[in-house]
């Protein structure tokens, strides 16, 4: 969230005139205009990530009962480790793939470094980017427009990075005074062209009064030749067109170092930390859970018994820690019920099963809607019996629960409740609870519910067995489209200064181009054109997130069979990427997906004789040509080799089963 605010000493609408946007008070001045009237403006960002720094903090404290604290030098090896290795997912302001590339190939080890890297990978400074890097592998060999330069921008490999450079370069070769460098900043990030043409002049020549008293030196003045200070000048306003000043660079680098070595010691507590940050964006937790299975950290389903109401770390089979959901992530499960089932947890002891969880929580606000959801979560996974069982028979054991505190208030005691047939006290539950028992659901209905209840899938991915066939079929993610949406509409939280992140995504898709995607059916929206025709906005999620698709008419009605949700689809289509909008799809065809199959004549050659081989290799070479139409695979005992292909018909089938023998050729069909 970034905020501009006016400070002002009276009422600020003594000064500007007020309107309301959005339930604020807002000037009805844009912020030049403010500026101009001297109003102080200051402008106020509030980070998601100052969050993750808080909660991983306080949950280290909590399970390690250690208090955090930074290397002051903030010159830790192992955590520049990260960015030198490229495992920056979570590290603020170095999640892209191209900052990832950038800091691969620059492998810093300082925060210099890191205040650099977010300063250069903006448009306009990251054309610096390989001169600093050259500058960074290789001391000493800088280059500089003009040996004046070398004090100034030493500490950059020769680059021009901050803005604090162009104000010192302004003043230590023209002799400018600091609040003048600051204006000529000011103009040349803001295109003042005037103001540039006029500052150009008294950079290069200098200024004298009226009474012709130097105001300002100039370069020439100074002992720099026209030329270079022309050139200078020149670099400065290009390069100051995008600048960043370094104070605010440092700021972030400084966030940035704190994230990593959060990550790099304390993985598990961080990684919860974001997931609860990021709770209910399917854009951002699949990445993160993604990342968690990259640190050997497994997602846990919650548990009735475990789970707190947020994401927290589970050392129990893991010394380094897993993380377990939290129960109020939970679908139709409320905060204030999961308050009050950790109370009891607290207060009470463990649940010893599904019955004693039924009737400790009867009366703290706890509906059946809430323990229906827990139950489809795998929350009672504990448990003796299965999720199918519990979900047939909840409803009877609560009811059974509620009617026996009526009895009992109203003074209808039971046999069991007097005491009597004490020799039967221990099948009360029996009696009492009756369990309909049934045959478990299917991996797929069960990754279904929780699929429903949690946002995700958790215990598996019903695309996971198919990974790799959706690579090697596919061409573009739901990753990508949530790059391509970030450079439409960057997020102002985390992307102030990262304008450029994804540059290469950028060039890898272009508007109009033909894309290929793979994805699970979430939701299928229809609606009716003015025309009276149908169209479908389509849900599908991939390993790392969802998509949305557009599909009219003619290609709905040919893929109708094929779009029920939780259906597997391979989607070929038009990649639509219009300024303002969300990237999207716009699907050609819709097919099921399945592992790509091809037919292939396979030779059985191990109990050939020798004469009967010359003459298959003859065959072979002679349908052999440009009309070739189907592969031939050799097995010569265990081995199978690949033969080329030919060109095949039924009749040239019949001839090659009359040289080898029927019960040694047949055409197969295999996956690719």
């Amino acid at each position: 969230m970034r905020a501009g605010v006016v400070i002002t000493k009276e009422p600020v609408d003594n000064y500007v005139p007020l309107y309301v946007r959005d339930g604020q008070n807002a000037t009805q001045f844009v912020m030049t205009t403010l500026e101009e009237l001297g109003l102080l403006k200051m402008d106020f960002l509030g980070l998601r990530t100052l969050t993750v720094i808080k909660d991983t903090k306080k949950m280290v404290k909590q399970d390690l009962n250690i208090d955090v604290k930074f290397d002051q030098e903030m010159n830790d090896q192992k955590v520049y480790k990260l960015w030198q290795e490229g495992k920056t997912v979570g590290v603020f302001q170095f999640e892209s793939q191209g900052m990832k590339n950038f800091m691969q190939e620059l492998k810093p080890d300082c925060l210099e470094d890191l205040i650099a890297g977010v300063s250069l990978y903006r448009p306009g400074p990251m054309d610096q980017i390989p001169r600093y890097v050259r500058g960074k592998l290789n001391p000493g060999h800088n280059e500089y427009t003009h040996p004046s330069l070398e004090p100034i921008l030493n500490v950059t490999y020769g680059c021009m990075v901050y803005q604090e450079q162009v104000m010192q370069i302004v003043r230590d070769l023209a002799g400018y005074s600091l609040g003048r460098a600051d204006l000529v900043r000011r103009a040349m990030g803001k295109k003042k062209l005037d103001v540039m043409a006029k500052e150009r002049e008294v950079f290069i020549h200098g200024q004298v009064d009226e009474e012709g008293n130097v105001v300002v030196p100039g370069c020439v003045r100074n002992g720099i030749d026209e030329q270079s200070a022309n050139k200078i000048f020149d670099e400065m306003a290009e390069f100051a067109k995008y600048a960043f000043n370094k104070s605010h660079a440092a700021c972030y680098a400084v966030i940035s170092y704190q994230t990593a070595y959060l990550k790099a010691y304390y993985p598990a507590e961080f990684m919860a930390a974001m997931l609860n940050s990021y709770l209910g964006n399917l854009d951002k937790v699949p990445i993160y859970i993604e990342e968690c299975k990259s640190l050997n950290i497994d997602i846990l389903k919650p548990d009735i018994n475990i789970s707190s109401l947020k994401f927290t770390v589970d050392r129990e089979n893991n010394e380094k820690g897993n993380i377990r959901f939290g129960l109020g992530s939970v679908k139709n499960v409320g905060i204030t019920p999961v308050e009050a089932i950790i109370k009891e947890r607290e207060e009470n002891g463990l649940y010893a099963d599904f019955t004693d969880f039924c009737e400790r929580i009867e009366e703290k606000g706890v509906n059946k809607k809430c323990i229906e959801s827990l139950i489809k979560s795998g929350a009672f996974d504990s448990f003796e019996q299965n999720r199918s069982t519990l979900l047939a028979s909840f409803e009877s054991i609560i009811d059974t629960i509620q009617n026996t505190k009526k009895k009992g208030l109203e003074g209808q005691f039971s046999m069991f409740d007097l005491g009597i047939a004490s020799n039967e006290d221990n099948n009360l539950n029996d009696v009492k609870y009756q369990y309909n028992i049934q045959e478990e659901f299917t991996e797929k209905e069960l990754l279904s519910q929780e699929k429903e209840m949690l946002g995700i899938y958790l215990s598996g991915h019903p695309l996971e067995k198919l990974q790799d066939e959706i690579k090697k079929q596919t061409t573009i993610s739901s990753k990508d489209i949530m790059l391509l949406n970030r450079n439409n509409s960057l997020n102002q939280e985390e992307n102030v200064m990262s304008e450029f992140n994804e540059k290469e995504t950028m060039t890898l898709f272009k508007d109009g181009q033909e894309v290929t995607f793979a994805g699970i059916i979430t939701s299928i929206k229809k609606k009716f054109t003015k025309t009276n025709k149908i169209m479908a906005f389509i849900t599908l999620e991939d390993l790392y997130g969802q998509i949305e698709i557009i599909t009219f008419e003619n290609t709905y009605l040919s893929a109708k069979e094929s779009l029920v949700e939780e259906n597997i689809v391979l989607i070929k289509g038009r990649l639509s990427l219009r300024d303002e909008e969300k990237a999207t799809i716009i699907a050609n065809s819709i097919t099921n997906f399945g592992p790509k199959k091809r037919k292939v004549l396979k030779i059985n050659i191990t109990n050939l004789e020798e004469p009967t081989k010359k003459k298959l290799r003859g065959a072979l070479k002679y349908f052999t040509g440009e009309m070739n139409n189907i592969a031939v695979v050799v097995q010569d005992e265990e081995k199978e080799l690949k033969c080329g292909a030919i060109y095949l018909t039924d009749k040239i089938f019949d001839i090659f089963k009359e040289i080898v023998g029927e019960q040694n050729i047949e055409i197969k069909t295999v996956n690719v």
